[in-house]
């Protein structure tokens, strides 16, 4: 599977409600779930943490989700279908996704939405991983 895949299935998601632990686009996703939803589109579903708060000092059991998902560390120019972790705010993670053309998709809280946003994005990038493909 490949990377324009994992963007093509997370922009299919942008419209979505936002829901704190959400996993179901009709329902509504946070940022995580917008992750396992996308993973989930292409083949790869993970099982992710049901419980955090949006703000934490480590993202803990949010970072072993890669290795399930068959992320790998990836550097350089971010590509679509690559998946960053964000910092927005002080004890704050958050993730998306790229898009071709710069843009990301993530979970807008404020917003209430998924939503597509320009690039680049206005947060120190914690991770950025890639989909493992042989």
């Amino acid at each position: 599977m490949s990377g324009a895949a994992l963007a093509a299935a997370a922009e299919a998601l942008i419209g979505c409600p936002f829901r704190l632990h959400g996993r179901d686009g009709a329902r509504g996703l946070d940022c995580v779930g917008l992750i396992a939803c996308a993973l989930e589109a292409v083949g790869r579903p993970i099982v992710v943490p049901d419980r955090y708060g949006l703000r934490r000092q480590s993202i803990g059991r949010l970072a072993a989700v890669e290795r399930k998902a068959g992320l790998v560390a990836a550097e350089g120019p971010v590509e679509p279908g690559d998946i960053l972790l964000v910092r927005p705010g002080p004890g704050q993670f958050h993730f998306a996704i790229a898009l071709t053309g710069g843009a990301f998709v993530h979970a807008h809280a404020g917003l209430g939405r998924v939503v597509r946003t320009p690039g680049p994005l206005n947060w120190p990038t914690e991770r950025h991983w890639r989909l493992f493909t042989e």
